[in-house]
């Protein structure tokens, strides 16, 4: 097997990471929501009805931003329903789901889960532009925000929440272009409802940070056109544009699986160049931002059936796949390819937090464990903040039916302040280790901390409620540098954290 190999040099590197690229998403989608992060009755529920042992596996996660509500949920949601005293809440239908919504969790509760997580960790508050509009989303900014002495903020403050929630970022509405979306607009349809709820929360407050939909995913048949479209309308009046990505594996393809993230650059370098050219149109010194704000391994060929067949009860059990070690890796290598255009990918939000394709999974009144995915997500997050350096393998390839040759090593490499620097490295081979040498220029590194790697000789390994610890990352012996080179072998089929100081 050839040795796969990159040098790191401090002199080259991409960007810093904002810490939101660690973000997450609570969707009212099947589990997530109760019984998920909110169950009054479960033994560990603290006085809000919040499950402690999910907010200690949330923390561990390192999850720096939650989107809320949705997803394609917020398209029929009227927000006046999720606040004030909960025997009063609406029960409604949510389109979205075949589900009903009982809006015992609203708003105030979602804050409130948020500050338990803990100072880093900030709101993202997606408006409904699919069936309200502009009129409805500076209500709730009005509502959520503004200290007092008006109808609104003090409404909030007769609710029990005296201090404003101090939302800064904003989503304008969910996928608008599908077609599956409660209010689906064409996008010019959407992009002038966007300019002017911009412009609305601007006069509001002129900090908040808004997002732009862009396509729901980069196979819509309007993709890139769409973007151009939605910028022409909002380029000066939003900070962001949003992407969404899923990726399962199709027909049995579990190569082309392997090499997801080969089509998640390929979307987040589309979606810069259409940035871009928007701004050279218009001539502008801005550059637009990317919200990568839903992506994940997701089973979704699956969902439409699971969909179709609910008769709208509440909180049903839905979409809850089950990670392999498999899963895992493609996960860390998505992760890794967010990190890699780190300066243009500035939030990043994995869907789902917990139960609905989730890394942590929960049984009512029962435990709460990590799916094979947290571990990647909570090792990028924890190492992962610092400077981006530009990684350029040379490795061997192996041929996929979706994307040809492609690299068997996927890798990045973060420098933090103290100097300290840690490479996140995926082999998508899925039997032989990968020899790695990796040439430290300019770096004052001589020695490993830890080399920890996901791994299984089965690769459809799993934890789950009867085996909640079967799969974790465990050790790796015999990495070292060496005359200023790092020398690993990376085992087949596995997602490696690298620790140099």
């Amino acid at each position: 097997m050839r040795t796969a190999r990159f040098t790191l040099d401090p002199a080259f590197t991409v960007g810093d990471v904002d810490p939101r690229l660690f973000g997450s998403f609570v969707e009212h989608l099947g589990r997530c929501v109760y019984t998920g992060i909110f169950e009054p009755d479960h033994p560990t529920a603290d006085e809000a009805g919040l499950r402690r042992d999910v907010l200690d596996l949330v923390r561990e996660l390192g999850v720096t931003a939650v989107r809320y509500p949705g997803g394609n949920f917020v398209s029929g949601y009227r927000w006046e329903d999720s606040v004030g005293p909960v025997e009063d809440r609406p029960r409604r239908l949510d389109l979205a789901w075949r589900t009903t919504e009982t809006n015992r969790f609203g708003l105030s509760e979602f804050i409130a889960f948020v500050k338990k997580i803990g100072p880093r960790a900030e709101p993202m508050m997606a408006v409904n532009l699919g069936t309200r509009g502009v009129a409805e989303a500076i209500e709730l900014q009005e509502y959520a925000n503004h200290p007092g002495g008006t109808e609104l903020s003090e409404r909030r403050i007769a609710h029990g929440d005296k201090e404003p929630f101090g939302i800064r970022l904003w989503c304008l509405g969910n996928e608008m272009d599908g077609p599956w979306q409660t209010g689906h607009k064409t996008a010019e349809e959407y992009g002038r409802i966007a300019a002017e709820t911009a412009r609305a929360m601007r006069q509001i407050d002129p900090s908040v940070e808004l997002v732009a939909c862009g396509s729901s995913g980069r196979s819509m048949p309007t993709f890139a056109a769409w973007e151009a479209t939605v910028l022409e309308e909002t380029y000066e009046l939003v900070d962001h544009i949003s992407l969404h990505a899923y990726y399962e594996p199709l027909d049995g393809d579990v190569d082309s699986f392997l090499a997801s993230a080969v089509d998640m650059e390929a979307f987040i370098e589309d979606v810069v160049a259409t940035c871009d050219h928007v701004g050279a149109r218009l001539k502008s010194k801005k550059k637009i931002s990317l919200s990568f704000d839903e992506w994940n391994v997701w089973y979704l060929s699956r969902t439409d059936a699971e969909v179709a067949a609910l008769d709208w009860p509440e909180a049903p059990r839905l979409l809850e796949d089950n990670y392999s070690v498999t899963d895992a890796v493609v996960f860390g290598s998505l992760l890794i390819a967010l990190l890699r255009h780190a300066d243009r990918v500035t939030v990043a939000c994995l869907a789902q937090l917990v139960n609905v394709i989730a890394p942590i999974m929960t049984e009512p009144g029962g435990p709460a464990w990590r799916q094979t995915t947290f571990f990647p997500f909570a090792q990028a997050s924890r190492y992962g903040r610092g400077e981006v350096l530009d990684v350029r393998v040379d490795s061997p390839v192996y041929e996929t039916r979706k994307y040809g040759e492609t690299d068997l090593l996927h890798a990045t490499a973060v420098r933090a302040e103290d100097g300290t620097v840690t490479v996140f490295a995926v082999n998508r081979g899925r039997t032989e280790p990968l020899p790695l040498e990796v040439t430290l220029s300019g770096l004052d590194l001589s020695r490993v901390v830890e080399h920890s790697a996901l791994a299984d000789a089965d690769p459809d390994a799993r934890n789950t409620l009867a085996e909640p610890e079967r799969v974790t990352p465990h050790p790796v012996d015999g990495t070292a540098i060496r005359d200023g080179r790092l020398e690993a072998v990376l085992e087949p089929l596995s997602w490696n954290v690298i620790r140099l100081a």
